[in-house]
């Protein structure tokens, strides 16, 4: 709870960059978060670089925006919310919030489609479609930055750590099986691909999670996240498995 819930309004100022070519998003974070947390607040816009300049000198700060309340500097957006006694974002916390969203948009499409197609969103096809579409979206994640991808799977994979070239063709691997299974197509390649880049994935991350107990962050969605390696990240090459054995164990369906 704010230490000022169920007080008088308290006052305070804000001090941010409105400029033509660029509004600071903090300063509307900021704002945003007094005016919810129902201060009176007085918007100070720094429309300059002079003005920026100016005022950090005054105040003998390095950043904008500055809040104050009651005429006491708080700081920025992160030390405001500390102020309040809210949670502060730690960009090197360990989350799977990607990989949730991740799946649950996967799931939600693939439902979609089956309903579009079917008339139904639970049935054999819409799971397919599922990891079929989640193979291709994690792909893409990993192809923004492939060389970040790179770096992050080396760590781990026990292909890579022998062939480094097979770090730069797992996404694009990945990426086509998954589009293949999604169609349905080219099933004697498509099934033999997600087969084989699963299987390595997930004697790879059992080894490096479940045997020699290594903390150490998941390439799945890219270079640059905070997951943690660990069942997820099997899940991922567990389901392209799965979905290969039921191809090749179905093929009147494909």
């Amino acid at each position: 709870m704010s230490p000022f819930d169920g007080a008088a309004s308290p006052r305070a100022e804000i001090y941010r960059m409105v400029m033509d070519k660029h509004i600071c998003p903090w300063g509307l974070k900021a704002k945003d978060l007094l005016l919810r947390k129902h201060f009176k607040v007085e918007d100070h816009n720094l429309r300059t670089r002079e003005e920026v300049d100016a005022f950090k000198a005054k105040h003998n700060v390095q950043t904008t925006p500055q809040v104050f309340i009651d005429g006491v500097r708080i700081g920025g957006h992160d030390d405001l919310r500390r102020h309040l006694g809210l949670k502060v974002h730690d960009p090197k916390a360990l989350t799977y919030a990607p990989v949730i969203a991740m799946f649950a948009s996967t799931a939600l499409l693939a439902m979609a489609v089956s309903y579009a197609v079917f008339g139904t969103v639970l049935n054999m096809r819409a799971a397919e479609w599922f990891i079929g579409f989640s193979m291709v979206v994690l792909a893409m994640l990993k192809l923004r930055d492939i060389d970040s991808f790179s770096r992050m799977f080396l760590g781990y994979d026990l292909l890579a750590q022998r062939w480094v070239g097979y770090s730069y063709v797992y996404p694009y691997a990945e990426l086509v099986a998954g589009v293949l299974m999604s169609a349905g197509a080219l099933t004697w390649f498509s099934a033999p691909l997600a087969l084989v880049i699963g299987g390595i994935g997930a004697v790879s991350v059992f080894k490096a999670v479940y045997v020699d107990r290594r903390e150490l962050k998941c390439a799945c969605v890219g270079g640059d996240s905070n997951v943690p390696l660990g069942f997820i990240s099997l899940a991922e090459n567990l389901m392209m498995i799965a979905m290969a054995v039921w191809m090749l164990a179905s093929p009147m369906a494909y």
